[in-house]
């Protein structure tokens, strides 16, 4: 007779090949095996020398894939994990639009009122603590009289994406001017974001933090992300990688920003994605606001030089973005993503609504991006990314 071990570790194996032998049905309902998808991404990893990586393949109310590779921090020798806290870098965007929603939802905020009517004092008279410059170099263009929190969302306002970056290069003392008409032409504006964030906390009279807990980190369960440092993230904190073996001193932030001070794990933005795919939190009307197109994108590229020159090369995907969010076609439906970009962290996550599909790809690699192109295409089946206009060269392709 046989010994009771003997059946516990068949059980064991039994299980095993069951978890290894599931399957991914793509967005062309094409089939990818969970095994060939593990290898392919350990070959996409080594390939690029991406440092650290994790993917979760998910559907609203399930995770089909998700994993770990590479290093939480490679010069002591500490493996990934996807429970690791890391920068979200501007993944923390949408979701931030998603809380704007909710004030849209309720009624407390319109999408097209002019942010201004919102304030009881003209916006450049403010004053900001943390040596942040504000709004007074606003007081001589008027045109920062028709913004609004669609505007902000769509990133149409006319601002850079940091007043500090011009055509010529960084300027810590340049100011904050309005580049084009409000409204008229797509450009990715952190300071857009920041913007409507002030506005909103006037508003409310509650701060960023508070708002997401309120309103996404409690409801889905995101119980390890904040858009400020706590002191459980210590325990647990993946470093950023860059060039080929040097890491980079976390930064542990202390000042709310909606367009990038969030830090997350895999495991908890993954929640979110899938609370994006349920379409949990929102009215079916307000969901359709949020994924709809507001603006179609004709720049080259979304970042650098090319970003203020036309092209129709994506004008078959229909490049466009919504609120929070860019949107493509494909011909399996409509693709909704966010990237999220820092020295030391790249990050990208795309869904698909009608095929109930998304992936999320966060790295603590500056060599992340190399590989996003054919890890989605493989994962996914999706060939359509405009990752050209993303600036996510190809490992093959790229100079290191």
């Amino acid at each position: 007779m046989r010994k009771p071990e003997y059946f516990i570790s068949l059980l064991f194996i039994v299980i095993s090949l069951k978890t290894y032998s599931q399957s991914i049905k793509r967005i062309d309902n094409s089939i990818i095996s969970t095994i060939a998808l593990d290898n392919d991404i350990k070959r996409l990893k080594e390939s690029g020398n991406v440092h650290g990586l994790t993917v979760s393949v998910v559907t609203k109310d399930s995770i089909l894939f998700q994993k770990a590779y590479g290093s939480k921090n490679l010069i002591e020798k500490q493996p990934l994990e996807t429970s690791n806290n890391f920068y979200a870098a501007s993944l923390c965007k949408p979701l931030f639009a998603f809380i704007v929603m909710k004030l849209v939802d309720k009624k407390i905020i319109d999408l097209d009122k002019p942010l201004v009517e919102y304030l009881e004092n003209p916006i450049y008279s403010y004053e900001f603590q943390h040596d942040y410059e504000g709004y007074k170099d606003l007081k001589t263009d008027k045109r920062y009289v028709k913004i609004t929190a669609r505007m902000c969302l769509s990133h149409t306002t006319g601002f850079p994406n940091w007043r500090y970056i011009g055509t010529s290069g960084i300027n810590m003392k340049k100011p904050l001017e309005i580049e084009f008409e409000p409204g008229t032409f797509y450009s990715y504006s952190g300071e857009g974001i920041q913007l409507l964030q002030f506005v909103v906390e006037q508003i409310t009279k509650k701060g960023l933090e508070e708002l997401a807990q309120e309103y996404v980190f409690k409801p889905f369960e995101m119980n390890m992300t904040s858009f400020l440092w706590q002191e459980k993230f210590n325990t647990n904190f993946a470093v950023g990688h860059y060039k080929k073996r040097k890491t980079l001193k976390r930064r542990k932030r202390n000042i709310e920003y909606a367009a990038g001070s969030m830090d997350t794990t895999p495991e908890d933005y993954t929640k979110f994605i899938q609370a994006m795919l349920a379409q949990k939190g929102l009215s079916e009307e307000i969901y359709k606001e949020f994924f709809k197109p507001q603006i179609h994108i004709d720049s080259k590229q979304q970042f650098g030089k090319n970003r203020s020159i036309k092209t129709t090369e994506n004008n078959n995907i229909q490049l466009s973005y919504a609120l929070g969010f860019g949107t493509y076609e494909t011909p399996y439906g409509k693709a909704i993503f966010k990237e999220g970009h820092i020295q030391g962290w790249e990050h990208y996550t795309v869904f698909y609504p009608s095929q109930n599909l998304g992936i999320v790809i966060m790295s603590n690699s500056s060599n992340g991006e190399s590989i996003f192109k054919e890890l989605v295409e493989l994962s996914l089946a999706d060939k359509w990314m405009p990752w050209y206009w993303e600036n996510f060269i190809p490992y093959d392709k790229k100079k290191y």
